[in-house]
C-alpha cells in the first residue's frame, strides 16, 4: 500500500514537472526533445551520470520525474524483463530516466530508437571489483554476498572472489568477465554515447592517454544531445558550469570513494595474477593501463 501510495504521489510531482518546463519552455519544444536514458552497469557511476542529466532541465525542455532505475521498483525489487520494456518504451519527450540494461535485445533496440538518447558510463574493472567488494561487505548488509565476503578471512580472498566469481549453495554471483561481458556490446551500438567513469568523476588534468578532463566529458554529452536538437538556452561554458555544478557523489547512497585507481592500493599480486587469468585484456580492450 504504501509504494503504490509512494508511487502515485511521483507520478503526480512528475506531471506537475512536466506541465511547468511546457510553459518554460514551449510544450512544442518539450515535445520534440528525445528521452534521455543514462544507463550503466552498476557500481560503475550510475548516480554520477544521473547527476549531470538532471542538471539539462536547468537548460532546456527536459524534465526528471525522480523515478527508480527503469530495473525497480519504488520497494527497490527487480521488475520482470516486461516491466522493465513498458518502463523504457513508456518514456515521454524530454523525459530523463536511469537503469542496467544490458547490451542485447529487448533493450538495445527499446534505448536506440527515434527520439531515444542513450548514455552508458562504465569504469575500470579493477576499480569495480574493489567497489563491489566494499560495498558488498561494509555499506549493504542486504546484498546476496554480504555474508559470503565477511566468512572470508582477507581482503585479498574477497576480491579473488568478485573476480572469479561465486558458485556456492544458496550464492551465485558471476565472474568480472562475465558481468562486463553483458554489458561491453553498448560501445560497438551506433548512436550510443559511452563516457568513463574517470573522465566525469575527477575535476583534473587526466593522466592518462585519450583520457578527458570533466569539462571535455561534460561537452561531449552536450555535443551527443545537439545530435537531437536540444540547443542549449545558455552560451556553451555556463552549460557545461551548470551541468559540473550537480555533480555531488556523496549525496549518493552508494558511494563510498570512487577513487580511479584505488585497485593498486588493494590488489595484491595474486589478485593481479587472477585478474589477468580470468579477465585476460579486458581493462586494456577498455583503454586502461597501469601506470
Amino acid at each position: 500500500m504504501f509504494t503504490q501510495t509512494k508511487h502515485t504521489l511521483k507520478r503526480l510531482r512528475y506531471a506537475m514537472r512536466r506541465m511547468r518546463a511546457a510553459r518554460r519552455w514551449g510544450a512544442d519544444r518539450l515535445d520534440a526533445m528525445p528521452a534521455v536514458l543514462g544507463n550503466a552497469m552498476p557500481k560503475s557511476g550510475s548516480h554520477l551520470l544521473t547527476q549531470v542529466l538532471s542538471g539539462l532541465a536547468e537548460l532546456g525542455p527536459f524534465v526528471d520525474p525522480g523515478f527508480p532505475p527503469v530495473n525497480r521498483g519504488e520497494d527497490n525489487r527487480k521488475l520482470t524483463d516486461a516491466a522493465v520494456l513498458r518502463a523504457v518504451n513508456g518514456m515521454l519527450p524530454g523525459e530523463i530516466r536511469y537503469g542496467y540494461l544490458h547490451a542485447a535485445p529487448p533493450w538495445v533496440p527499446a534505448v536506440t530508437g527515434p527520439g531515444r538518447a542513450t548514455v552508458f558510463i562504465y569504469r575500470d574493472p579493477r576499480d569495480w571489483v574493489v567497489s563491489q567488494v566494499f560495498y558488498a561487505t561494509d555499506m549493504h548488509e542486504g546484498h546476496m554476498l554480504h555474508d559470503y565476503y565477511n566468512s572470508l578471512d582477507t581482503i585479498e580472498a574477497r576480491i579473488n572472489a568478485a573476480i572469479e566469481g561465486v558458485d556456492v549453495p544458496g550464492v551465485r554471483a558471476p565472474s568480472v568477465a562475465e558481468r562486463y561481458g553483458h554489458y561491453l556490446g553498448w560501445l560497438e551500438v551506433p548512436g550510443v554515447l559511452c563516457v568513463k567513469f574517470e573522465d566525469l568523476i575527477e575535476n583534473r588534468k587526466p593522466v592518462l592517454s585519450g583520457a578527458k578532463d570533466r569539462k571535455s566529458a561534460i561537452g561531449d554529452i552536450l555535443d551527443y544531445l545537439e545530435t537531437f536538437n536540444f540547443k542549449p538556452s545558455t552560451p556553451r561554458t555556463e552549460a557545461i558550469a551548470i551541468l559540473e555544478r550537480g555533480i555531488a557523489p556523496g549525496k549518493s547512497g552508494t558511494f563510498r570513494r570512487g577513487t580511479p585507481g584505488e585497485w593498486k592500493e588493494q590488489f595484491t599480486e595474486e589478485n593481479r595474477r587472477r585478474f589477468e587469468r580470468v579477465a585476460g585484456d579486458l581493462a586494456r580492450k577498455l583503454g586502461y593501463v597501469d601506470l
